[in-house]
């Protein structure tokens, strides 16, 4: 079964002859990195964009899985935060993002004579309220994962089998989706949002982490079942403690835990 999935998805690349693919840091654009590769060889190149709501951890997870499976590796820079559209944050953030990414990427494909730029998306990312997917459809860009019906458990297990290390790397997202929709995005809470994940993770050991700025409260989802992690009392003061000292006024930790989109339904 494994093998006839990843056969689908290699053979969506069977008319291609140069594929832009944009690559996250995540496990869905790196399986898509991958088979482009394996399908393209050099005529393939993976484009990550640093526009400064980017972990800069994802970056690196970028650069690591493009060395791993030998695909060319472009790094665009620019910076989100000049897109007044975008600062202000309302329910089409992901929408205004995505649309200024879609033409940064057509240049890079313009430049390196690409014929067609593909992402990452899945099945499961089709349920979800999406509006950048939407941009990402009006610019051209394709989704061979969610054209060859990939689930996100589906892109997990075959992932695995190519042997892609960031098999089981939790989901994320750019470091503004931890900004609540109507509260404005600023370098100064990009910056604690970013910091203060790092020090969850270092203080917990949890991989799948938020840190929410809830109008100046950080608010602490780890995954469901990493929520034990923050039983200590002890490691809880130093996270509050720590995450004072980068300008957060308070910090909460969420008993429900992760599950994505849940800050599109918090109003306090």
């Amino acid at each position: 079964m494994k093998k006839q999935q990843l056969n689908k998805l290699l053979k969506w690349f069977d008319d291609k002859k140069n594929v832009l693919v944009a690559l996250s840091g995540g496990v869905d654009s790196a399986l898509v990195a991958y088979s482009a590769y394996e399908k393209l060889g050099k005529s393939a190149i993976a484009v990550t964009a640093d526009y400064k709501t980017l972990a800069q951890e994802e970056l690196e997870y970028a650069k690591k899985i493009s060395s791993e499976i030998g695909i060319r590796h472009i790094v665009i820079e620019y910076n989100e935060l000049d897109n007044e559209s975008f600062v202000k944050n309302d329910n089409n953030r992901c929408f205004y993002c995505r649309s200024e990414l879609s033409e940064h990427l057509l240049k890079v494909a313009k430049e390196f004579g690409s014929d067609i730029i593909v992402d990452g998306t899945n099945t499961d990312d089709l349920g979800d309220y999406r509006p950048g997917v939407l941009a990402l459809r009006e610019n051209g860009i394709r989704s061979p994962l969610a054209e060859t019906k990939f689930s996100k458990k589906m892109v997990r297990s075959i992932a695995k089998n190519v042997g892609l290390s960031v098999y089981d790397k939790p989901s994320n997202s750019c470091l503004a989706s931890r900004i609540p929709w109507g509260q404005s995005v600023t370098a100064e809470r990009l910056a604690r949002i970013e910091i203060g994940e790092k020090f969850v993770k270092q203080l917990t050991g949890a991989k799948q982490v938020r840190v929410r700025d809830m109008d100046g409260i950080a608010k602490i989802e780890v995954g469901v079942d990493e929520l034990c992690l923050l039983e200590n009392n002890l490691v809880l003061q130093k996270i509050k403690d720590q995450l004072k000292l980068i300008s957060f006024d308070d910090v909460s930790i969420d008993p429900e835990g992760y599950r994505p989109g849940k800050i599109n339904v918090i109003t306090n």
